[in-house]
């Protein structure tokens, strides 16, 4: 077939499930799971009846779009102004204790199941699996049976841990990248590792700041259009990345950081910036699991081995869990909150991009082994997660019933 069919397979597909949606918010049925499992099934896996080359350009463009506008978008639901007002309680026990506890004993696993393997590598693997994915639990976000106060702190982890685990990713890719040479201190990669994370905040900090203010004058004063107010959202977090690569800067956080600093008065237009950007985000986001079906699951696959199956079960469960019951000790929630609140974080988008990152920047030969367990855990959550969070969610209801009828 044409080399960019996949990209209209991803068009058709989102017609076709969006015609059901509504109808798969109250199944097991996830939009990541099916446009996955169809890339399995016309994918090398299945009938091969498109190919895709992981290291194409487009793949790499799409990964890219996806990260930026996410991560942007993620951020403007936390303002810098009242962070700590948004952030404290649960989502900052999950953020500050539970993601750091989680790549401790992520890499601590690792190191013990894999010795032979790079120090910076394990680090590697326990960061990307780090970050967790609302949108494969779409049912739990928005389900009126789990507790506002839940849902919030799960949407609030996922919005920001991808962006808190990203640079000490950009660190173990910048020692790799560089081999020997950067441990020996033949070659200066602390500067770049400095540079990339000085200039890229400060740069999308003043791009928010520079967007945000005009946005405001020009609403005010009526020139600007309800599309283009949409558009701007697009528009700065591809600024920010753009103008933060161009300084040498890291553009990922410079959109991020853009999108944290995005000050809009109205409350109208704000909602409507971050409404387009998260359809966008998730268009991209879905295209990103067609490939990952197509391509990442074929390509690896063939690595798997029971070392790397059961370490892909160990970070879904021990790996988050235990951390996550520790954070929350004296939080006075009951064992299956905290067994809920453990369970939903699941690997999706952000392990993919940061997978899909890595690739770009080490190439696809001499770290298979650690892709493919990225890989393996990836696919093995968004089925288990997606899932699972209609029932798990319908727990919350009957343990409600049971609490009145006691």
């Amino acid at each position: 077939m044409h080399e960019h069919s996949y990209l209209v397979l991803a068009c058709l597909l989102i017609l076709i499930f969006g015609l059901v949606s509504k109808k798969a918010e109250n199944s097991p049925v996830s939009a990541p799971m099916f446009f996955l499992t169809v890339g399995l099934i016309l994918g090398p896996v299945g009938f091969d009846i498109i190919d895709v080359d992981i290291e194409a350009s487009e793949v790499r463009l799409i990964a890219e779009l996806t990260l930026i506008i996410l991560l942007f978008v993620d951020a403007t639901f936390i303002k810098i102004s009242d962070i700590s007002s948004k952030v404290r309680g649960l989502p900052a026990r999950l953020l500050f204790v539970g993601l750091p506890l989680t790549m401790i004993f992520g890499f601590v696993i690792a190191y013990f199941m894999f010795p032979q393997w790079n120090f910076w590598l394990i680090a590697l693997l326990a960061l990307i699996l780090s970050p967790t994915d609302a949108a494969l639990g779409q049912a739990v976000i928005k389900s009126p049976k789990v507790p506002e106060r839940i849902r919030e702190s799960i949407s609030i982890e996922s919005g920001l841990n991808d962006g808190i685990a990203l640079p000490p990713i950009l660190i173990c890719l910048a020692v790799l990248l560089s081999g020997d040479a950067a441990l020996s201190g033949e070659r200066d990669w602390t500067l770049y590792v400095v540079t990339q994370l000085t200039l890229g905040p400060v740069m999308g900090l003043l791009i928010g700041y520079i967007g945000g203010s005009l946005i405001n004058v020009s609403v005010q004063n009526g020139w600007m259009s309800h599309v283009f107010q949409r558009l701007s959202c697009i528009a700065l977090a591809i600024v920010a990345y753009s103008f933060a690569e161009a300084v040498e800067g890291n553009g990922f956080i410079a959109a991020f950081c853009a999108g944290a600093m995005l000050t809009v008065n109205q409350q109208d237009v704000q909602e409507r910036i971050q409404d387009y950007g998260e359809a966008e985000g998730q268009m991209l986001a879905l295209f990103v699991f067609l490939i990952m079906g197509l391509v990442a699951v074929p390509k690896f696959a063939v690595y798997w081995t029971w070392e790397y199956l059961l370490y892909a079960v160990l970070s879904l469960t021990v790996i988050r869990i235990v951390p996550v019951f520790i954070c929350l000790m004296g939080s006075k929630l009951d064992n299956y909150t905290k067994l809920f609140i453990a369970w939903f974080g699941p690997r999706g988008i952000a392990s993919i991009l940061y997978f899909i990152m890595a690739i770009n920047y080490l190439g696809p030969t001499g770290y298979e082994e650690v892709y493919s367990i990225i890989v393996l855990t990836i696919l093995i959550s968004v089925f288990l997660h997606g899932a699972s969070a209609v029932f798990m969610s319908n727990k919350f209801e009957q343990k409600q019933h049971q609490v009145i009828d006691k």
